[in-house]
């Protein structure tokens, strides 16, 4: 994708929070918005990865950037991180919910502790931050952008408490579009698919603990700068919704009108698994 680097200064000197901001897609976006001139605060739990990327957008973006090691679970310690950014930078223009982590595991095998832990930081991390950033994102008249997933779209195996806090995203941000209107406040959520990121490496299995896994994508992965490029964009147009998976649109209307067509020809294509007759 051809990166129109400088072509717009809608974001420069914005304040921008991303949360799981020091690796794939975050860090990408770091690197993006930096590169158009925002003022940049990122949220990580590795100290040593964050002071790593500040340093780096500092000497190559000449960035004005706040690192911040902040567990997005944690309500009282982002109530914190967020009174920290309105103390060094006045207020927040635009927040990206990007932290989350993933496992693979059948429903049966996953115990309730990783559902927990799944939802603490892919829901409840983007609540808490967005209600914790929301009446600086009004007083701005700012933007909200959500990472979501393709799962949205498709069921992916052995993704259970993963693809339910994608969706519980969705039922949150898309009520809270309604309740912001006239605000100017703008809500985009964005359904990446299949990414080249570090987030496989650390995946939680059933019974809580984490462990490489091999890519389960058997077409195109996209890279973390394009997906970057392509968030960037969206912003500028203020994009509702904004699709960027490996299904196309004939793809999405089978999973939804036909799934158990989409289940039975296409998911496989995607996943190198079947569905039915528990084929892993």
């Amino acid at each position: 994708m051809r990166r129109k680097v400088f072509a717009s200064k809608i974001f420069d000197r914005k304040v921008v929070l991303i949360t799981g901001g020091c690796a794939g897609i975050g860090r990408a976006l770091a690197e993006r918005m930096a590169q158009a001139g925002a003022r940049l605060v990122i949220f990580d739990l590795e100290q040593n990865a964050l002071d790593g990327l500040v340093q780096h957008l500092v000497d190559h973006h000449n960035a004005d950037v706040l690192g911040l090691r902040c567990d997005v679970s944690d309500s009282m310690a982002v109530q914190q991180a967020v009174a920290l950014v309105l103390e060094r930078f006045g207020g927040i223009d635009v927040l990206i919910n990007n932290a989350g982590i993933t496992h693979r595991s059948r429903v049966a095998d996953t115990s309730l502790a990783v559902f927990e832990r799944i939802m603490a930081v892919n829901f409840y991390g983007a609540l808490h931050c967005t209600q914790a950033a929301l009446p600086s994102l009004v007083a701005r008249r700012g933007q909200i952008i959500v990472l979501s997933s393709l799962s949205q779209y498709a069921p992916v195996p052995d993704r259970a408490a993963y693809n339910a806090s994608k969706h519980a995203l969705h039922g949150l941000f898309e009520t809270l579009r309604g309740e912001l209107d006239g605000t100017g406040v703008h809500v985009m959520l964005v359904c990446p698919g299949y990414t080249a990121t570090d987030l496989r490496k650390n995946v939680l299995v059933g019974d809580g603990s984490t462990a490489p896994q091999p890519a389960l994508a058997t077409g195109r992965v996209a890279s973390p700068q394009d997906v970057a490029e392509a968030i960037y964009q969206g912003a500028l147009k203020r994009r509702r919704l904004l699709v960027l998976s490996n299904l196309d649109w004939r793809a999405r209307m089978i999973a939804r009108c036909f799934p158990r067509l989409f289940e039975q020809l296409l998911l496989p294509r995607l996943t190198g698994s079947r569905m039915s007759r528990g084929v892993s």
